[in-house]
């Protein structure tokens, strides 16, 4: 799979597409058979395409609303990971 290196063409890949490319890449690096210069590129993809999910998980939990029942009424909660609940 050859997806785009740089910058602006990874951003306008969807969620999907960016963490398959994600996994390619440790693929690759895992391999060990990479030379220097391209492993190197690999590791500047890679570092790219994770904060990149990241971002695009991050923008996903807040559209993410609840409905939640308090006192015998359905309310609208924004989700909060279990991480912050703590």
């Amino acid at each position: 799979m050859s997806e785009p290196k740089d910058l602006s063409a990874l951003e306008s890949l969807p969620f999907e597409k960016a963490l398959e490319r994600l996994e390619e890449v440790v693929r690759l690096l895992e391999k060990g058979d990479a030379p220097l210069e391209e492993a190197i590129q690999l590791f500047d993809e890679g570092m790219k395409l994770a904060h990149l999910c990241g971002k695009k998980l991050e923008w996903a939990e807040q559209q993410v609303e609840m409905l939640v029942k308090e006192n015998g009424e359905w309310m609208k909660r924004t989700f909060k990971p279990e991480e912050e609940l703590e």
